[in-house]
């Protein structure tokens, strides 16, 4: 049987796009740490950014500067995304403001550490509020207008704890390893919607998190750690930005591993 040779076009290498101009990005708790690296990546790809903030509005402000300094359009929005009627106001504010949303990072996140025998009803209930039920609340109100349009990202920020736990850390850890289920459903619900759903699972970064870590601690994190030092936000925000540009338009139901080499899938 004769072979047919590939026409030129066929032959044309098409190169991967990682620019993200006339997308609109938002960001939960992204006023500070991994959230404010997040929302500079995505800025400085293209997108115009909109960050939420609860705590930390001040900061938020700075952020948005810095992104309109890039020529993106920016606002923040300061909301608890633990709280459903909030969401809701977000949800109103952010496409009277910003418009429509075609990449959510799930950023937001508390912590309440203790060990278990310590631990109590509200300290449980108030990390899964924000942790898992707000990011199932936020994506409720974005994802299918995602699909409506046919294009979207959902990149959901999980953590080395939800795969491998973490002593004191039970509902924190619930929490991240709920974000992972979640992340592959919607992937599965999706994909056929032009939306992709991925998570990242950073593990011991350098943010104000971890300040509360003893030194002796943050020491024994390092030497578990492969590569021998914390991890940075930017390097998280590198893993976002790539999940978001088009070029990984067949990733879907992923969870990437930024945690240099704490934990390796098998």
């Amino acid at each position: 049987m004769a072979t047919v040779a590939p026409s030129e076009t066929e032959q044309r290498i098409v190169l991967p796009e990682f620019r993200l101009e006339g997308k609109t990005a938002l960001v939960t708790g992204g006023s500070r740490g991994i959230g404010k690296a997040i929302a500079l990546a995505l800025a400085a790809r293209g997108a115009d950014v909109g960050i939420t903030c609860l705590t930390g509005c001040k900061f938020a402000e700075d952020v948005r500067g810095q992104i309109r300094g890039m020529g993106r359009k920016s606002e923040y929005f300061s909301h608890d995304v633990g709280d459903a009627a909030e969401i809701v106001k977000l949800a109103k504010e952010v496409g009277e403001q910003i418009g429509d949303v075609d990449i959510l990072v799930n950023n937001a996140g508390i912590t309440r550490d203790r060990s278990f025998k310590k631990m109590t009803q509200e300290m449980w209930d108030a990390v899964i509020a924000v942790n898992l039920t707000g990011v199932f609340a936020v994506t409720k109100q974005f994802i299918d207008g995602m699909a409506d349009r046919g294009w979207g990202r959902v990149i959901n920020i999980s953590s080395i704890v939800g795969e491998v736990g973490n002593f004191g850390q039970a509902n924190y850890a619930a929490a991240k390893a709920g974000l992972i289920g979640f992340t592959k459903t919607l992937a599965r619900e999706y994909a056929r919607k032009g939306v992709t759903v991925n998570a990242i699972a950073p593990g011991f970064i350098r943010t104000r998190m971890l300040q509360e870590m003893p030194e002796k601690a943050i020491e024994a994190v390092v030497n578990m750690t492969p590569v021998g030092r914390l991890g940075e936000p930017t390097e998280i925000a590198a893993g976002v930005a790539f999940l978001a540009s088009p070029a990984a338009s067949y990733i879907t139901g992923h969870v990437l591993d930024i945690n240099g080499g704490m934990a390796m899938g098998g």
